[in-house]
């Protein structure tokens, strides 16, 4: 047995059996292996950015980590944007990084990089394996690493060496420990914040935002009076008809500023610090009052739900009470707005949907609005580096088979990874992307001001992406996904409905203002 066979039945042992793969030379044993080992389904991405996104994705949605394999430092670092976006969602993943021979690195050939180096700033945990003997035991310790809580990437470099050399090991799955409880202490001393009745929120983060830890927070925030509020960014949040309608930190400074303004305590349950996206000159970073108390329930790699639910009987909080329910969305067939394709594309939402948020300016309110929808879970990018949600959506198909997947994306950020169209198309996912296709980067237009710059018609330039316009059915179809154009609201609700009908990737050119 090989190293790269070692790795295989190792990875398989201990839970992982999808890969999300770009491979190259360096990783031939290892694409060799999974040809003959059954077992690991492997999904080819004609980008390491794509192959990154998608692992980040499949975890989100299964809760385990899969593999991504990438090509040596180069491919890695073509990767690290959606594997910042992983590891600020705390996403279990195992990235087996391909490596020169170890005795052909000295000779500093053309691909030789310092790749602990470039992996280090996302990661977790980072080995490279020395010997084929090692890399079974190293493949277990990454897997141990990516599970543990909160969550995070663990980097496996392999030198080619270590993967075609006979005498690798197959190692045993090593023991995953659970997410450390919270201290009683500080769930009392949380109950006895609440019960002063001052101005109070409680911020959430993490596995908090699922839908029975969202319903012990409902129960604090009915017995205390205390407000409920998700982070700016997460990772997944359970969302529709039924559930907790909580609002998210909004991303405008001005906005998140006033969502705590009087707030004397703010409780943290799996959530970091709030402060503002961008640093804005002579404006404030932090977004809690200066008079406002910070309180930890929960760490980000503590037990969240288990805290909300010790609150919650802390302070004796009956059942959450009934909600009144909000009108569903109804679709709107005039001509399109923000708030309109919202209403449409909310209402055409199927039951169970999973959706990945990358809408960008135009779709921002939607998440404001949908909790009127069918029962979903909504994903968001959470690094803020752009070009996760096309990889993400691919991902999450393949981790929640049998959902539709619908993903909210902006134009300019669909360019960095369009090859995930590809991909989504030779595995015949059933994704419904929705283009919002305003042709310029609307957001820095916004930031352009806030920063108090004071751009000319080159900067303005810098903004524009017409001449030539993206022509986005044509893109899609030239990677095989089917796609259609809309310009007005009752295009739009056609091609939802018709997308709903069939399998397989679908695109919704949406041209908006």
């Amino acid at each position: 047995m090989n190293g790269a066979e070692s790795l295989v039945h190792t990875l398989l042992a201990c839970g992982v059996d999808t890969c999300f793969a770009n491979p190259g030379t360096s990783e031939m044993h290892f694409v060799a292996a999974l040809d003959r080992i059954p077992g690991m389904r492997s999904v080819l991405g004609l980008f390491e950015g794509v192959v990154t996104g998608a692992a980040d994705g499949y975890a989100r949605m299964t809760g385990r980590p899969a593999a991504c394999l990438l090509h040596c430092g180069p491919g890695l670092a073509n990767g690290l944007a959606n594997l910042h976006n992983a590891r600020r969602a705390r996403t279990p993943l195992i990235a087996i990084i391909g490596d020169q021979a170890t005795y052909h690195r000295p000779l500093d050939a053309p691909l030789t990089a310092d790749t602990e180096g470039w992996a280090r700033p996302v990661s977790g945990f980072v080995r490279t394996a020395t010997a084929a003997a090692e890399v079974g035991h190293c493949a277990a310790a990454a897997v141990q690493a990516a599970q543990t809580a909160p969550g995070q990437i663990a980097s496996l470099i392999l030198p080619a060496d270590t993967a075609w050399d006979e005498g690798g090991v197959v190692a045993a799955p090593l023991p995953v420990p659970p997410p450390s409880l919270v201290d009683p202490g500080a769930v009392r001393h949380a109950a006895r914040v609440l019960r002063r009745g001052e101005p109070a929120m409680l911020l959430l983060g993490g596995a908090a935002l699922l839908a029975t830890p969202l319903e012990d927070a409902a129960r604090i925030a009915a017995a205390s009076g205390a407000r409920l509020i998700a982070q700016q960014q997460n990772a997944r949040i359970a969302r529709g008809r039924g559930r907790v309608a909580i609002g998210r930190v909004p991303y405008p400074l001005d906005q998140a500023l006033a969502a705590f303004a009087g707030i004397r305590h703010l409780i943290l349950v799996g959530a970091t610090l709030p402060v503002s996206f961008f640093a804005y000159p002579g404006r404030p970073n932090r977004l809690a009052p200066p008079d406002c108390e910070i309180h930890v329930l929960a760490r980000p790699e503590q037990d969240g739900p288990a805290a909300l639910a010790a609150l919650a009987d802390e302070l004796g909080a009956p059942a959450a009470p009934a909600r009144a329910a909000a009108p569903p969305p109804a679709p709107v067939r005039d001509a399109l707005t923000p708030e309109s394709a919202a209403e449409t594309i909310l209402a055409h939402l199927p039951e169970d949907a999973v959706v990945i948020d990358e809408a960008g300016s135009f779709g921002r309110g939607i998440f404001a609005q949908s909790h009127r929808a069918a029962p979903h879970d909504w994903l968001q990018l959470t690094g803020g580096a752009i070009g996760d949600g096309l990889p993400m959506a691919t991902g999450a198909a393949i981790g929640a088979p049998g959902r539709r997947v619908v993903s909210l994306q902006a134009d300019g950020s669909a360019m960095y990874t369009i090859q995930a169209l590809w991909t989504q198309a030779r595995e015949r996912l059933d994704v419904t992307t929705i283009v919002f296709a305003n042709r310029r980067y609307a957001i820095l237009l916004g930031e352009l001001a806030n920063v108090g710059a004071n751009p000319g018609p080159r900067a303005l330039g810098m903004m524009s992406l017409d001449d030539p316009d993206l022509d986005w059915v044509k893109l899609a179809g030239g990677m095989g996904v089917e796609a259609a154009a809309a310009a007005d609201g009752a295009g739009l609700a056609d091609l939802l409905a018709y997308a709903a009908t069939r399998r397989g990737p679908f695109l919704i050119a949406l041209s908006v203002p």
